[in-house]
């Protein structure tokens, strides 16, 4: 065996598996400061670029893996419209002290009260009294 030493990679190793969690504390570890999407926005990029490909014919690349992506963001994504999509990501953007992914999980998930929203996205306990997030999520019930 030769002893071959590598130049160094660009990025830096990923923190190890599972130590990912997002609870009352949120340990995103890579993906920390990463833009989020919520399942509409995504739905929407993504059925714009399959758009755009069949009409370039280049859908050539659509794999099951794909399809069954299409076919979950079409049960799950809440927002079908693309002007209520961004009129979502335009309120939920407002909302600063939310870190991207909690503002995407609240466009996703579409809560009825902010017990339940705080329930399912703890590290929103201290962040967002439940007045705010209950306007908040009134807000966007008006967009469904």
């Amino acid at each position: 065996m030769s002893d071959q030493r590598h130049a160094p990679t660009a990025r830096s190793k990923p923190p190890p598996a599972g130590e990912e969690e997002a609870g009352a504390v949120l340990k995103l570890g890579e993906f920390q400061d990463v833009d989020t999407l919520t399942l509409s926005e995504a739905s929407l990029v993504i059925n714009a670029l399959m758009a755009k490909r069949r009409k370039d014919r280049k859908d050539r690349n659509e794999t099951d893996a794909l399809n069954q992506t299409l076919d979950y963001l079409d049960a799950f994504a809440r927002f079908k419209a693309k002007e209520n999509v961004e009129a979502v990501e335009r309120l939920l953007s407002t909302h600063k002290e939310l870190s991207k992914f909690e503002r995407a999980q609240i466009g996703s998930l579409c809560c009825d009260t902010a017990d339940e929203c705080k329930t399912l996205i703890p590290s929103l306990a201290d962040k967002i009294s439940d007045e705010d997030l209950a306007e908040l999520l009134d807000e966007l019930a008006k967009l469904l």
